[in-house]
């Protein structure tokens, strides 16, 4: 051997540790065992070691939120009972047999849904039909509310004022 190997055995053997994963020079490392056997056992345990941290960080994440601070499910919304038989909305001044028929296709069938509907979408459905322009929904909903409430002299009385429905 030269002398500079044995310099750096000299060296390595200073550090037993140092000298067990690095030295290519002895035959054994330390305690009779390979160095490359020591190697490998240490990427081994560094491989473990970055798994537990991995596992750790995923299991204290705050990605994911505790059972606890979920929110709870929203009551469920309450769902207006359809009427058990529409009302003559023909009574209304202004809606028509055509009207009557369309208001029904839309879903409004009593006078409490005509007075509770809104005016948007009442135009929208005399647009959709075509009949923007010969019917004006702008007192359907208020005289479906005297309807509803049973007022029929303040109906009359109202009705009286109206020329096809229009004030």
């Amino acid at each position: 051997m030269s002398r500079e190997r044995y310099v750096l055995m000299g060296l390595l053997a200073s550090s037993p540790a140092l000298a067990a994963f690095t030295s290519p020079l002895q035959e054994s490392g330390w305690a009779g065992i390979p160095s490359w056997a020591w190697i490998i056992a240490a990427m081994i345990l560094l491989i473990l070691l970055a798994l537990l941290i991995w596992w750790l960080f995923l299991r204290i994440s705050p990605e994911q939120p505790a059972l606890a601070a979920r929110p709870a499910a929203p009551p469920p919304s309450p769902q207006p009972t359809p009427p058990s038989e529409p009302d003559d909305l023909k009574v209304i001044e202004g809606i028509g047999p055509k009207i009557a028929s369309l208001l029904a296709n839309a879903g409004i069938t009593t006078f409490a849904q005509l007075a509770a509907a809104d005016m948007g979408r009442l135009k929208q459905i005399l647009k959709d039909a075509g009949l923007e322009r010969l019917a004006d929904p702008t007192t359907w909903p208020e005289q479906a509310r005297l309807a509803r409430d049973g007022d029929w002299a303040a109906l009359e009385k109202l009705q009286s004022e109206l020329k096809g429905g229009r004030r």
